[in-house]
């Protein structure tokens, strides 16, 4: 798959995942929240509770699914860009925080999407 054409599912995907947590209830803040070192996908709150989002793709779960791509250095990657956008916004540092994972699987039009709550903590 070419450059372009990863950008544009991997956007597709985002936008399955997005909806798929709203329809849970969550609440989207931001998307795409870019910080030194790294990246948060989605920043969310359920309720009361802030969840920072990676959002994993895979065409299909063959390889053992999207959640299982996440390694432990892009784990520290998420950690260090969450910390940031904590410091920079003081008012979510007050809530009570997890990472989920969001495995989208399938292709455009026919996404499935799996929340995976708590995936992995500090």
């Amino acid at each position: 798959m070419s450059d372009a054409a990863h950008l544009v599912v991997g956007r597709a995907a985002e936008e399955a995942a997005a909806g798929h947590l709203q329809r849970l209830g969550y609440r989207i803040l931001q998307r795409n929240f870019r910080a030194r070192g790294g990246e948060l996908d989605l920043v969310a709150t359920e309720g009361r509770v802030l969840a920072i989002i990676e959002v994993r793709y895979r065409a299909s779960d063959r390889y053992g699914g999207a959640a299982a791509s996440i390694t432990s250095a892009k784990q520290r990657r998420i950690i260090r860009a969450a910390r940031i956008l904590l410091a920079l916004r003081p008012h979510l540092a007050r809530l009570p925080a997890r990472f989920d994972v969001v495995e989208v699987t399938g292709s455009a039009g026919a996404f499935d999407c799996r929340l995976i709550r708590a995936a992995f903590s500090l």
